[in-house]
């Protein structure tokens, strides 16, 4: 089974690499772009048959090591 772990910084945390990206983009002559937050998506391949089991491993998963609860949020996809 598929699973996608989408990792963001949270609110109000200081994003470098965003801000770094934004200001390319307007330099790049892009005015309309106002902010940018830069994240990370991780894909398990996971063995499984029961999508709720196989959420729970991978926020298990998320917890343990793929975020860093302090600053960052994720959310955790079964994708059949």
């Amino acid at each position: 089974m598929k699973v996608r772990v989408t990792v963001s910084l949270k609110e109000g945390v200081l994003d470098p690499q965003g801000k770094a990206i934004g200001h390319a983009l307007h330099v790049l002559e892009f005015p309309e772009v106002k902010e940018v937050r830069v994240g990370k998506v991780i894909e398990l391949d996971v063995d499984g048959s029961d999508a709720a089991q196989v959420e729970a491993r991978a926020t298990e998963m998320a917890k343990q090591l793929l975020a860093n609860e302090v600053i960052e949020d994720f959310a955790v996809e079964v994708v059949k």
